[in-house]
């Protein structure tokens, strides 16, 4: 999905922390991945979101949502008291991050802070969830 990951660094970032970071999948009928999730956890009662993706066909069907449903669920159950998630700022004109914002705000995420994390040209904005 080059309109969200079309970084090759950033890809390759992903794929490495795949191999250390909690992952959550979803499967459609035939076992195919449609949805990825890579969770870290910083502090015993706050994770992550680091990464978070589902298939261009699967977008509108409740996948994300389950996805998420499930780990909010389990983070829970584990004790966690708040869930953050990183993403392009609303200050950068890019309509496939309002999407994703929208969703994450739909979920329950709040704005927290935009910050210069990842640089001038890529603002982040910071958004939490509270797991009570």
């Amino acid at each position: 999905m080059p309109e969200w990951f079309g970084r090759p660094q950033s890809n390759a970032e992903y794929v490495d922390a795949a191999r250390s970071m909690e992952t959550w999948t979803v499967r459609n009928d035939t076992g195919q991945v449609i949805g990825v999730t890579l969770i870290s956890h910083h502090f015993r009662r706050s994770s992550e979101v680091h990464f978070t993706v589902v298939d261009r066909s699967a977008h509108g069907t409740g996948v994300g949502t389950a996805m998420l449903q499930s780990i909010c669920a389990d983070l829970r159950q584990r004790g966690a008291k708040l869930l953050q998630v990183k993403t392009l700022g609303p200050s950068h004109p890019d309509l496939n991050y309002g999407r994703t914002r929208y969703f994450y705000e739909k979920m329950g995420f709040i704005p927290l802070e935009e910050t210069d994390l990842w640089g001038e040209r890529t603002p982040c904005l910071i958004m939490v969830k509270t797991l009570e």
